[in-house]
């Protein structure tokens, strides 16, 4: 098997060359498309309002994109509230973090950023864990972060700020090419609902939640990431690029379980939990 063009969904680079995928394109000769399968839309001051969220009785916003950011300012804009500068700002990465300049003064005592991972994130949020958090999301999003909030019983509400919605991909021809790189859940559903799983290319993706998305569909995946071998979706094609120049026989992914990670929830538990007893006001006799 040749592989000729790769579809990645995502968008298209500012500066080709500068894209890691511009390298991998140079090292196996193939044409890289780049065409996202989907857009991520704020919801409206209406759809908001059903929620019955009330911004102004929390006193930290937990941010993990860019595009809840854009919305939450949006619809204090458009409700008319003013946000107090006593407000904390919990972010998942520092681009994050540094994108909340287009909006506010910023001032590391009131905004904090991870590392990117969800136990960095878990972290930093129990270092606040006096805060009431307004956990902004997109819909669809992985269960993981609110369901960890919940059993570590801090104090938050979660609030719908933007939705993923399909692209239209009504001229891709998936014959065209050997490769598709997804990078969601809703990539995975997309798919679907445009072209079916039968007669696909070589499925690729990023995420555990994709790679579930995509097992539970019926899809075969011959590569994914992050993996210790394989921290980027470009690693992982690189890696599986390079079995089939070789010839490999190359066999569907399984599903990891992430014990680690259920380790580290279970032992904040239970941090938390210490300190809740110690700080508890000794019964009188």
């Amino acid at each position: 098997m040749k592989v000729k063009r790769v579809l990645v969904s995502q968008p298209r680079p500012a500066i080709i060359e500068k894209s890691p995928f511009y390298e991998l394109s140079r090292k196996y000769d193939v044409e890289v498309t780049y065409r996202p399968f989907i857009r991520v839309v704020g919801v409206s001051l209406k759809e908001f309002r059903a929620q019955r969220v009330e911004i102004l009785s929390h006193t930290a916003v937990i941010f993990t994109s860019r595009t809840t950011v854009d919305s939450f300012f949006h619809i204090c804009e458009e409700a008319r509230i003013t946000i107090p500068e006593t407000m904390k700002y919990i972010c998942q990465t520092e681009a994050v973090a540094l994108y909340l300049q287009k909006y506010i003064v910023y001032r590391k005592r009131k905004i904090s950023f991870a590392d990117g991972s969800f136990t960095s994130l878990i972290e930093l949020i129990i270092k606040h864990k006096e805060e009431k958090f307004l956990l902004a999301l997109s819909e669809p999003h992985k269960p993981e972060l609110p369901e960890t909030l919940a059993k570590l019983k801090l104090s938050f509400d979660p609030v719908i700020l933007a939705r993923t919605v399909p692209a239209d991909l009504e001229e891709i021809n998936m014959a065209d090419y050997g490769v598709l790189a997804l990078y969601s859940p809703t990539d995975v559903k997309t798919l679907i609902e445009k072209f079916g799983t039968d007669a696909l290319p070589a499925v690729a993706v990023f995420g555990e939640g994709t790679l579930r998305a995509a097992i539970a569909a019926g899809i075969p995946v011959l590569a994914n990431a992050p993996t210790p071998e394989a921290p980027s979706m470009v690693k992982a094609l690189d890696i599986f690029l390079q079995k089939v120049q070789d010839g490999v026989e190359i066999l569907p992914v399984e599903p990891a379980v992430d014990s680690h990670k259920e380790e580290f929830i279970r032992n904040q538990q239970h941090k938390l939990a210490k300190k809740s007893r110690t700080r508890r006001p000794a019964a009188s006799k």
